[in-house]
């Protein structure tokens, strides 16, 4: 199966291939996701820049686990030209990319965890 946003080869050395912490991954990753976009929302609404690219740091990270190394370069940008409150117009656009390429990766990582419990049966 080939994903368009998550590495599975990445995620499976980082876990083993064990498919129990592979789920644990991904609960995470569900739960930080959403709370990452809303926190990204609210400080940039109240332009909070600085703390903006903490929190972008943070998210780069997560999202990194999942091997979404285009979406950890645009969140390395955001994270940098936020903590200098540099071309702030294109904040609103990264938090959109966010929001869905980490919506696509979850629907992912369901399928996969899905595919692999069923070829275990």
């Amino acid at each position: 199966m080939d994903y368009k946003f998550i590495n599975m080869e990445y995620l499976d050395s980082v876990s083993g291939g064990d498919p129990g912490i592979i789920n644990e991954i991904v609960v995470i990753f569900k739960e930080q996701s959403v709370e990452i976009y809303n926190e990204m929302k609210s400080l940039l609404a109240a332009k909070k820049y600085t703390s903006l690219g903490l929190l972008a740091h943070k998210a780069k990270s997560s999202v990194a686990i999942m091997g979404m190394t285009s979406l950890a370069e645009m969140l390395k940008t955001l994270e940098l030209q936020a903590r200098e409150g540099k071309e702030t117009q294109l904040y609103e656009s990264y938090l959109e990319r966010f929001i869905s390429e980490t919506k696509e990766a979850i629907r992912e990582l369901d399928e996969l965890i899905s595919n692999r419990l069923n070829s275990n049966k």
